[in-house]
């Protein structure tokens, strides 16, 4: 079944779903239509929280944004940064003042085996005291070192020297190598977390069970249920005595507790499954060197001492002092609370964990952990875990109120239906004497009387009222979301499970997401020829590839680990870097002897707008050759030479410029992504000599000459291309965006089944970023409709194309691993980061992290999307067949009758049923492939679909025809008439309420599938659903048949047994003939608001705000005459 694919606004509708429109962000008249909370203002989160039914706001609002905590928070934070500015401040006027001529710097004092202590290193990086850091560092350089580097060195080397000098003495006191990092070992480790902490910190004790008890005990209702059993309790055991008089009141108590009880374990076991997610989303893995190596470590395993390379978009993951950078420049808003990028270098060293890397790159020496930053005190000063409401946990509040007033309004009338019958004497006893005579009957008994009336009505509300239905959303989020960490998908918020399951549109990245990420260079070009390998080795000339090595040691974020001991070499950094870096070792490089040929003067780092990056080197016979790498045509572009055969430098004419550009189109015909390597001659004199205009230098990049152009082979990721059909089939659009060039785009996308066909390669189905950005937004808009794949683009551009699409209706996926992916995913509906190459600031932008950075997870992460929405609309069809049922069952009863079939404690039972146990049962069903055969579910749907209304409808008419009949005619129908009335009246309502409880057990298998024939379908795997039913079932048997004294109950034989099977057993083929019933597709609720009646009472409101200004108006006028 498949579904054709362009707006959302278009009519395509859904058998269950009903009509599939994704909405905007605009506000509704709805307080509880909040169809994006991903950016809603506070006061919408108030509003919907104030105009919300709650019989225990605790609980209700316990896994919501907490407004008073977000704002303490605040205030906190602010309290903290004004804290840490102050000091600082103190400290840059104490470093203003010169010392005295023949003051001494204090000696540092040990630590265990380190001979400075924690106190004095918080005082140099949380206090960025760099007098201290002069006075360990040592600041002041030998006299005969000075000089040398003074006359001839150039500044950027010098500057570096003086910043690893100066560093140097530190890395002494802590017993760390500048190049080697710390030995490694366990026994080291150990020593330093003793002597200077772990990089963790206090945190807030999580709830305990019995705090999750309190919560429950608070809902209102309970509580004048327990109230009324006391009474019942007191007034029975002083009527009738201890023995017989506290069975009443007791039974209810104990009803109430068990309530309490099974929900405050629901709700604790629900908090520990969120517990263990944020401890995974706190998890980050660091890149630290360690005896000589790079290895990746948890954050938490970081200590004093470490070295730790930082790049573009990493997190600083501990307060630390600078070794060495290049146009390092880092973002402080998360501790300054000022959005400002702050550039570090010699002058300012001082690093702070928790702040991101905005640009460049540096290598970092941790000096204080955990406790001891000020990042580590502001997350043990604050309360980390606030909670976040869901759209569909708004909607289901609204749908909640609304039942609850329904449901408080009959609970009203039943009142004073009871009330009013009982003491005009038409309540009768089972021999037919009134129950009240005016004026005889006692006031104890009188009051015992209408306690029970009282509680009877309180019980309907606490069935009416469905509190655990919002709650149901939490229950079914925590299921998915500790079950999408087995399908690779860490979900940051809880908003992005229920609106993934909404996605028309996925807009994915090339590289690692629709590849396997396993880069190799499989062609070369170079000396305008094609580059043969004999043995594995390129063949090329040692002049070139001189160059092309010193280009590639220098010019990258990698690094290459030979080790002491033998064995293989260890290349790490970017999959693109590894594969540049093992085919230079093919070319015969040594990174370290490559390394220390040259010295760095200026970086620029890889910039994916650019999409390049350079360096300028300084050669030991004082000559400067700036180096650049990037995307193949445009380092191409910006030759105007290249090497020849003969090791010559040759100008490029227009033939031998479009050999390089045919060479360019053929490796990417065949799926390779192209880089170019280029260099220019550069004169020492031209390169600035200051620090500051070294720091702001731009390399040149033009004129340069071409020495080689590499194409690397990334293949497309085994299944990706059936995880593509499953999206189309799904009716949710996969898009390409990728900074490739398009015709590398182009390959991969016919070869994973985004483009299909030749005939679809033209624009705007495939397009380049720079033709996208130049449309007017009104093209954008209709181009973004079409737009398949989207090559050579900038991450502005997948911005601006999230724009478009979402201006269009659409509800936007979109994944990005890069820091300037962040804008894209924060815009996005739903931001998904890469896991493995995404850096830190994407995962902080984004709503979900793809662990494998698997396109294929990406498709699970929609199934189980729609999971959640088809999970809470079994629960409401379950839920809301019981409510409809009992309410009508007991109302009915009471007015005809003033008595009521379903007593308190087995309204009680049937509550435990609907609401904790049928979330269980139904709000964790796993996911099936039947989800991907309809279309996205709209924003703006129903939550009760037309297919809904019918089902629950013919259980509830069923079940309120069959209990009703048996109510007001089963002692004939049972042969009852000749037993005892008040015999035959209790065998006649414990058939009622044992078969009122089988049909609900029987009625969950058919809320198990809505729209499906098999109920029975994958029941055997799911083993929650089974457990349930069976302990609900056990349960039931062990109440009738044992504990009738407590439910006003007798036992029942084999045949009654069998009458209660029978008719439960009824709801299953009815079900069957239901489902043949068609329905309308526009949904029920718009039939009603087409009403004269309804748009009379909604205009109402808006017609009396008018007359209301209009007065005021009015008012104001006559004053001012």
């Amino acid at each position: 079944m498949s579904h054709s694919i362009g707006s959302p606004n278009q009519k395509n509708y859904d058998v269950e779903a009903g009509s599939n429109r994704s909405g905007d962000d605009e506000e509704s008249n709805n307080v509880f239509e909040i169809h994006r909370t991903k950016h809603v203002s506070v006061d919408r989160l108030r509003r919907w929280r104030q105009a919300a039914l709650v019989l225990n706001a605790s609980r209700r609002f316990r896994y919501t944004l907490d407004l008073k905590k977000e704002e303490e928070k605040k205030q906190t934070l602010r309290k903290i940064r004004a804290h840490a500015q102050a000091i600082r401040a103190a400290f840059l006027f104490k470093d203003s003042v010169p010392l005295e001529n023949g003051t001494v710097p204090p000696k540092p004092r040990s630590a265990g085996e380190f001979p400075i202590d924690q106190e004095e290193l918080a005082s140099i990086s949380r206090d960025h005291n760099f007098s201290s850091l002069q006075q360990y560092g040592g600041a002041s350089l030998p006299r005969d070192l000075f000089c040398y580097l003074t006359f001839y060195i150039n500044v950027m080397v010098f500057l570096i020297v003086v910043s690893l000098y100066q560093v140097k003495g530190l890395c002494d006191l802590l017993k760390t190598s500048l190049e080697k990092g710390i030995p490694g070992s366990d026994d080291d480790l150990l020593k330093r977390k003793n002597a200077y902490g772990s990089n963790t910190y206090p945190r807030k004790k999580p709830r305990s069970f019995w705090r999750f008890l309190w919560e429950a005990c608070q809902d209102l209702t309970l509580i004048i249920l327990m109230v009324a059993a006391v009474a019942s309790l007191a007034l029975g055991i002083k009527t009738e005595g201890i023995k017989e008089g506290w069975y009443d009141g007791g039974s209810i108590a104990f009803a109430v507790l068990l309530v309490i009880v099974v929900t405050a374990i629901s709700d604790y076991k629900q908090s520990l499954q969120f517990q263990n997610l944020n401890e995974e989303k706190r998890n980050i893995q660091i890149e630290v060197v360690r005896g000589g190596r790079r290895v990746e470590v948890s954050i938490y395993d970081l200590v004093v001492g470490d070295v730790i390379p930082l790049n573009i978009g990493d997190q600083v993951p501990a307060d630390g002092v600078l070794i060495t950078g290049h146009s390092l420049s880092i973002d402080e808003s998360s501790m300054t609370g000022e959005s400002k990028i702050v550039r570090k270098d010699t002058k300012e060293p001082f690093l702070m964990s928790g702040c991101k890397v905005a640009d460049g790159n540096g290598i970092m020496l941790v000096t204080s952990v955990g406790i001891n930053t000020e990042w580590g005190l502001l997350m043990a000063s604050i309360s980390e875990d606030t909670g976040e409401e869901t759209p569909l946990q708004v909607r289901l509040n609204g749908v909640a109120t609304f039942i609850g007033i329904v449901g408080l309004t009959v609970a009203f009338l039943v009142l004073i239906v009871l009330l009013v019958r009982y003491f005009t004497g038409h309540t009768l006893n089972a021999d037919g004497t009134p129950q009240f005579v005016s004026g005889k009957t006692k006031f104890g008994k009188a009051i015992d009387g209408a306690i029970k009336i009282v509680t009877i009505a309180v019980t309907i509300v606490v069935v009416a009222v469905p509190e655990g239905l919002p709650l149901a959303v939490t229950l079914t989020l925590a299921y998915s979301m500790r079950k999408m960490m087995a399908d690779k998908a860490l979900v940051r918020r809880l908003s992005a499970c229920e609106t993934m399951g909404s996605a028309t549109t996925i807009c994915s990245d090339k590289t690692g997401t629709l590849t396997l990420n396993q880069m190799t260079v499989v062609e070369s070009c170079a000396c305008l020829r094609k580059v043969n390998s004999n043995d594995g080795k390129p063949d090329l000339s040692p002049t070139i590839s001189s160059l092309i090595i010193e280009g590639i040691a220098q010019n990258t974020t990698g690094n290459v680990y030979v080790p002491e001991t033998g064995g293989d070499v260890e290349v790490t950094g970017s999959p693109t870097e590894k594969a540049i870096l093992q085919w230079a070792l093919k070319l015969g490089m040594n990174f370290v002897a490559a390394r220390s040929q040259s010295s760095i003067l200026h970086v620029f780092p890889f910039n994916s707008e650019k999409k390049r990056g350079g360096v300028a080197v300084k050669l030991p016979n004082s000559e400067v050759h700036i180096h650049w790498k990037g995307a193949a045509e445009i380092i191409l572009a910006s030759c105007t030479r290249y090497i020849d055969s003969d090791d010559q430098v040759a100008a490029m004419d227009d033939d031998k410029r479009m050999f390089f550009r045919k060479s360019i189109e053929e490796m990417a015909s065949g799926s390779l992504r192209c880089v170019a390597m280029a260099y220019l001659p550069y004169e020492l004199g031209n390169v600035p000599t200051g620090e500051e205009q070294l720091a702001d230098w731009a390399l040149p990049a033009d004129d340069l000459v071409l020495l080689a152009i590499v194409g690397i082979k990334d293949p497309c990721r085994p299944g990706v291309g059936d995880a593509v059909r499953l999206c189309q089939k799904a009716g949710v659009k996969v898009r390409m965006v990728t900074g490739d060039n398009v015709q590398t785009a182009k390959a991969i996308a016919l070869e994973c089944g985004i483009l299909t066909s030749d005939s679809e390669l033209c624009e705007p189905i495939l397009i380049e970023g720079k033709v996208f950005r130049e449309l007017s937004d009104k093209q954008r808009e209709d181009y973004a409709e079409k737009i398949s794949v989207m090559g050579r683009s900038s991450p502005n551009d997948k911005l601006l194309l999230v724009q478009a699409l979402r201006r269009r209706g659409h509800v936007v996926a979109v994944t990005g691993d890069g820091t300037n992916d962040a804008p894209a995913l924060h815009e996005a509906d739903i931001g998904l980061a890469m896991g493995i190459q995404g850096t830190e600031v994407a995962k902080e932008s984004s709503d979900i992290i793809i662990l494998d950075d698997n396109f294929a997870s990406v498709v699970k992460v929609v199934r189980w999307g729609r999971s959640v929405y088809a999970n809470i609309q079994k629960f409401i069809q379950f839920q809301l067949t019981v409510n409809v049922a009992a309410l009508v069952i007991n109302v009915v009863a009471a007015i005809s009758s003033g008595e009521v079939p379903l007593n308190a404690v087995q309204l009680l039972w049937v509550n435990l049923i609907m609401d904790t146990l049928g979330a269980l049962a139904l709000a964790t069903e796993p996911p099936t492939n039947h989800l991907m055969d309809r279309p996205p579910v709209g924003r703006r749907e129903p939550l009760i679909t037309n297919i809904m209304w019918r089902n629950l409808l013919i259980q509830a008419v069923y079940q309120i025809t069959v209990l009703l009949i048996l109510n007001f005619r089963g002692k004939s129908i049972l042969n009852l008439e000749h037993d005892t009335t008040e015999h035959a009246d209790k065998v006649k309502n414990t058939l009622i309420f044992n078969t009122f409880v089988l049909c609900q057990i029987f009625n969950e298998f058919n809320a198990r599938k809505p729209d499906e024939f098999n109920i029975f379908k994958g029941i055997t795997k799911n083993y929650l659903f089974m457990g349930i039913i069976a302990v609900t079932l056990v349960l039931q048997i062990l109440i009738v048949e044992f504990l009738g004294k407590f439910t006003t109950t007798v036992r029942l034989n084999w045949k009654y047994w069998l009458i209660s099977v029978v008719i439960a057993v009824i709801s299953w083929p009815l079900a069957v003939v239901g489902k043949l019933i068609p329905v309308p597709e526009t949904p029920f609720h718009k039939y009603i608001t087409r009403t004269s009646a309804f748009k009379y009472c909604t205009s109402c409101p808006r017609i009396f705000r008018r007359r209301k200004a209009r007065a005021e108006v009015s008012v104001l006028n006559h004053v001012s005459q």
